[in-house]
């Protein structure tokens, strides 16, 4: 059975940009600041939080920086099988 994507990939992005965005402004952190603590440049917090654009090591130390690092670590640990016959030679 296939799956149908329902986002694109620039939808993902914008929405996990919007999570950063609400988790950073919960905790009363400025953009500026979460560049400072971060390491990412300010100009690219601010495009990320608008545009969802972001490099992966940029995402992480942004993570890092908001203690959000387990989140990325555990980002695909829960892989669904696709098949029966996967779930029966992980068994084995």
């Amino acid at each position: 059975m296939e799956k149908f994507v329902w986002e694109t990939a620039e939808e993902i992005n914008k929405n996990l940009a919007k999570r950063i965005r609400n988790i950073r402004r919960r905790r009363r952190i400025s953009q500026e600041r979460l560049s400072e603590i971060s390491g990412v440049s300010l100009g690219s917090v601010k495009r990320f939080e608008s545009t969802g654009n972001i490099s992966l090591l940029s995402l992480t130390r942004i993570s890092i920086a908001l203690d959000l690092a387990d989140e990325i670590r555990n980002i695909f640990t829960e892989v669904p099988y696709q098949s029966i016959e996967e779930v029966i030679h992980d068994r084995k």
